[in-house]
């Protein structure tokens, strides 16, 4: 037993399977000397767990009697864990998921000492978080489904519903799953286009294991696939920027929705597709670097309208 988290939860053990321990006996079950072992005693007790402490000579540790140990303990770093997580959960669009929180919320609560039961009622009523409202519903089963075949590396076969309303079936390799955007995605090898796709789970009208299975890339980062993808689906206007900076700054700096970063003798290129151009033009003007419109000549309009509006709001 080298760490102390293992050693506090041997003493814990010790004191549930008997009626009482001295100090100096903890210690030597435990190999630690009697000042750890009180330093243990004191965490259990901030943990909420009733030890009796008797002092004196003969003096020992022991369980309130009667006290049946939980059978899960938690620290309150873990309760936030656990509280922040069950709130999320409810915002990602997994359909028929709330009776589900619902349950686990109540099954922690009742093996959680008092103090940590009230933290994540706090947590539940009190704290809000910013997703994007799911419009992905009914993606539960894809989800189980698919992430149970990313972590075998088992091909699977997906009839998958396009954006245009068509059925197509694609044995795909799932490299991993991910939440963007407000729906979830399945990101991998698709064997009908030979290349990296992503597939949003709320189109997965059906999912069949295929006795075939797969490498995953070492270290592949599906959530950076999945944003590039995102920010390099065609759009009305395609965007192209030389920007006055090394690609490492540029990479600080602009958000990866916005497009792609390439390294090149004039800087760094940003590639884009946009259908809003304002919207291109004012993340253009926080950059705190120079930079030049390549493309499309409707940006440069965009920015210049963006420039006069500032003048004119700052009264200049």
């Amino acid at each position: 037993m080298s760490k102390p988290t293992t050693r506090v939860l041997a003493v814990l053990e010790l004191l549930q399977a008997g009626t009482g321990l001295s100090g100096p006996e903890l210690a030597r079950r435990v190999g630690v000397d009697a000042r750890t072992v009180r330093r243990y005693i004191c965490h259990l007790i901030e943990m909420g767990v009733p030890v009796q402490v008797q002092r004196g000579r003969d003096g020992g540790y022991a369980l309130r009697p009667g006290y049946k140990l939980p059978p899960m303990m938690f620290s309150a770093d873990e309760a936030l864990a656990l509280a922040v997580g069950l709130r999320a959960a409810g915002q990602l669009g997994l359909g028929g998921i709330t009776p589900a929180i619902a349950s686990t919320q109540a099954k922690l609560e009742r093996v959680m000492p008092a103090g940590l039961r009230q933290r994540l009622r706090d947590i539940d009523q009190t704290v809000s978080l910013d997703l994007a409202r799911p419009f992905a519903a009914g993606a539960t089963a894809a989800l189980l489904g698919l992430s149970a075949a990313s972590r075998a590396q088992q091909r699977v076969r997906l009839l998958y519903r396009t954006a245009d309303e068509h059925e197509t079936k694609r044995d795909v390799d799932v490299y991993g799953l991910a939440w963007r955007g407000g729906a979830w995605y399945a990101v991998g090898h698709c064997h009908l286009r030979r290349e990296l796709r992503s597939f949003r789970l709320d189109r997965v009208l059906e999912v069949q294991a295929l006795p075939k299975s797969f490498g995953r890339p070492p270290g592949f980062d599906v959530l950076g696939y999945l944003v590039r993808s995102i920010a390099m689906l065609p759009r009305a206007n395609a965007v192209q920027v030389m920007l006055d900076t090394d690609l490492e700054r540029a990479r600080r700096v602009v958000f990866v929705e916005l497009g792609t970063l390439t390294a090149c003798k004039q800087g760094v290129r940003l590639d884009a597709q946009a259908d809003d151009l304002d919207w291109v033009a004012r993340e253009l003007a926080r950059l705190p670097f120079g930079f030049k419109i390549n493309k499309p000549a409707a940006l440069r309009r965009a920015l210049a309208a963006h420039g006069r509006a500032l003048v004119e709001h700052a009264g200049i």
